[in-house]
């Protein structure tokens, strides 16, 4: 009897899932790429139709993989995924993916604390606060919208770096790290700028991450990412352990 076969008949269908991402993982069946048909399942893995159908129709219902009537099934292309609970360099993680980072600078400038800015950053209102806005691409489409706030005292020399050569999270991580970081993620409806700059259509909505970070010496940066919802994706996986004996720390 075949190994898979031999697994308890209602674990058997799983095995066959993790066989096709296993596979899809390892770039065999690419995003749009065909997967094998049933019938060529069955006959690799000697699994029933029924079995193998199961975990075809799973996938597919995970939005993993999409059925086209008299062509066959083929694996749908997932939105890239950046880590949540992590401080990520964009261009870092979208040069993993091996794809191609560009960046455009909107604009980068010093500019005086309002109310709200002097709050987050516990200055005086007007005092001298650095901002930068800059589009990050992948492959050509923008896939970011980074609106920054830097603290002079944090970052005296940003408003000297060309952000095209390096990225502003490389550059402020090249100063220090930070010791306390705060993330907050909103679904939310963009205004008409942030669409042009981003490219997409006004039905579209967005994922905001609002990020702030401290060092000893205080508030360093205040910023606001806006991703497209249909091009980017934010999530994380850890061990519960490790979790935990962070949290303990």
């Amino acid at each position: 009897m075949n190994k898979m076969e031999a697994a308890k008949p209602q674990k058997l269908y799983e095995q066959i899932k993790q066989y096709l991402l296993d596979g899809i993982a390892a770039g065999r069946w690419p995003d749009g790429g065909k997967i094998p048909s049933e019938h060529e399942l069955m006959e690799v893995l000697h699994a029933s139709r029924m079995t193998v159908n199961r975990a075809v129709k799973e996938l597919s219902a995970e939005g993993l993989l999409y059925r086209v009537q008299g062509l066959g099934t083929f694996v749908r292309a997932q939105p890239p995924r950046s880590a949540l609970l992590e401080i990520y360099d964009i261009s870092e993680d979208i040069q993993r993916r091996g794809h191609a980072h560009k960046s455009r600078i909107v604009r980068l400038e010093a500019i005086r604390a309002d109310e709200t800015l002097a709050a987050a950053f516990t200055v005086r209102r007007g005092a001298k606060i650095f901002h930068s806005e800059i589009v990050h691409y992948e492959n050509n489409l923008p896939v970011q919208l980074e609106m920054r706030f830097v603290s002079p005292r944090f970052a005296p020399h940003y408003l000297d770096q060309d952000f095209t050569q390096q990225t502003s999270n490389r550059y402020l991580q090249s100063i220090g790290a930070p010791t306390e970081v705060e993330h907050i993620v909103h679904a939310v409806a963009p205004d008409g700028r942030e669409r042009v700059l981003l490219e997409i259509p006004a039905a579209e909505a967005c994922l905001l991450v609002e990020r702030r970070t401290w060092t000893q010496a205080g508030p360093a940066t205040s910023s606001r990412l806006l991703h497209p919802g249909s091009r980017y994706s934010l999530g994380s996986r850890y061990q519960i352990a490790d979790w935990n004996t962070k949290k303990a720390g």
